[in-house]
C-alpha cells in the first residue's frame, strides 16, 4: 500500500492562511479544480509528475493548475513522514516562478517549522476534525 500524505495549508500566527484565501477568492469552478488537484498531490505525493507539479529549488514544490487561462502555482513543501504543506499560491505571469514567491515560501516554510513538531501538528489536525 502506497503512503497517504496529508496536504495542510500554512497558516500565521494570527490565523491568516494565504492558500484559502486565494482558493476562496476564485469561482466555484475553478475551486473543484483545484480541489481536485490538490486531492491528487495527497495521494501521490512527491510522485505527482509534470506538468502537475514541479521541485523548484531548496525542498520547494510548485503545483501547477491553469485556471480560466491563468497559470496558477501553489507553492508547497513536504516535512516530518507523511506531511504536505502548501505555503501559498500567487498567478504568475512570467516565464519563471519569481524568487520573491520562492523567498515567501522559505519564509512561511521557517515560521511553520519554528512552530510546530510532528506531535503539535498532529494534535492540531486532531483538534480540527469534528
Amino acid at each position: 500500500m502506497s503512503q497517504k500524505w496529508t496536504v495542510v495549508y500554512y497558516e500565521d500566527e494570527k490565523g491568516n492562511c494565504p492558500t484559502l484565501e486565494f482558493i476562496e477568492d476564485r469561482s466555484l469552478n475553478n475551486q473543484a479544480k483545484i480541489m481536485a488537484l490538490i486531492n491528487l498531490l495527497e495521494v501521490q505525493g512527491p510522485n505527482l509528475p509534470r506538468p502537475y507539479a514541479d521541485f523548484l529549488t531548496d525542498g520547494i514544490h510548485e503545483l501547477r493548475i491553469k485556471l480560466s487561462g491563468d497559470q496558477s502555482r501553489f507553492l508547497y513543501f513536504f516535512t516530518f513522514k507523511n506531511y504536505i504543506i502548501i505555503t501559498h499560491a500567487f498567478i504568475k505571469n512570467i516565464q519563471k516562478v519569481p524568487v520573491s514567491e520562492i523567498k515567501k515560501a522559505r519564509k512561511y516554510r521557517e515560521d511553520f517549522l519554528k512552530r510546530f513538531t510532528e506531535e503539535k501538528l498532529k494534535r492540531k489536525l486532531d483538534d480540527e476534525e469534528f
